[in-house]
């Protein structure tokens, strides 16, 4: 593909956390950061997501005495993997990866900010009924394909395709671009998903400069 005005790269939760020796490491999260540059480069329309979670969220284990990281509980608004305390607002360990390089990025959408929900998705809160607004300015933009990339590929980046398709979007993933976590057979249950809801794969190769 050869990326147009009408294409949007979406940038989801390339944080400091979120790479090797941060709270919640992908495994080779790091590794996302150079072709997720080299990518930037070829599109016009570059938005930024953010984990951007208050103290004492409802997804943090250590909110929920007994429970330990990556443990399941039911939330109001359904089943929840409780997690590391992680992207705490304004803490370093939320920032955008230091060696990230969009400066063109026109918009960082932050997410899981409420302390009761969670947030893996760009466009839903974890409620599945809060929009976050992002379907509306990438319309308002004239944007009809996303192109996800980032962390994790199984959580936040599947949620947001699956997110994106639903809006009405063309989507599609850079695998190469992305790492999971991989629990418990995560990952191919939502590529799975993501190919029955018409998600295309790509490899960053495969998008033109």
């Amino acid at each position: 593909m050869r990326p147009a005005g009408t294409d949007a790269l979406l940038v989801v939760d390339v944080q400091a956390d979120f790479l090797p020796g941060g709270a919640l490491a992908v495994p080779d999260g790091d590794g996302v950061v150079a072709p997720i540059n080299a990518l930037g480069r070829r599109f016009a329309h570059v938005v930024l997501t953010q984990d951007w979670h208050p103290p004492g969220h409802a997804s943090f284990a250590g909110s929920h005495p007994g429970r330990r990281p990556f443990d399941t509980v039911r939330l109001p608004y359904g089943e929840q993997v409780l997690w590391p305390e992680h992207c705490v607002q304004g803490t370093p360990g939320a920032d955008l990866a230091a060696g990230l390089d969009l400066p063109h990025a026109a918009l960082v959408i932050r997410k899981g900010c409420r302390a009761g929900i969670d947030s893996y998705s760009a466009f839903r809160e974890a409620d599945r009924a809060t929009p976050t607004g992002l379907a509306g300015y990438l319309r308002e933009r004239g944007i009809t394909r996303v192109v996800l990339c980032g962390l994790a590929t199984d959580y936040c980046v599947g949620w947001s395709a699956l997110d994106a398709r639903a809006a009405g979007f063309a989507v599609a993933v850079v695998e190469d671009a992305c790492r999971g976590i991989d629990l418990d057979g995560s990952l191919a249950r939502t590529f799975d998903a993501l190919a029955a809801a018409g998600v295309e794969r790509l490899r960053a190769e495969a998008i033109a400069g």
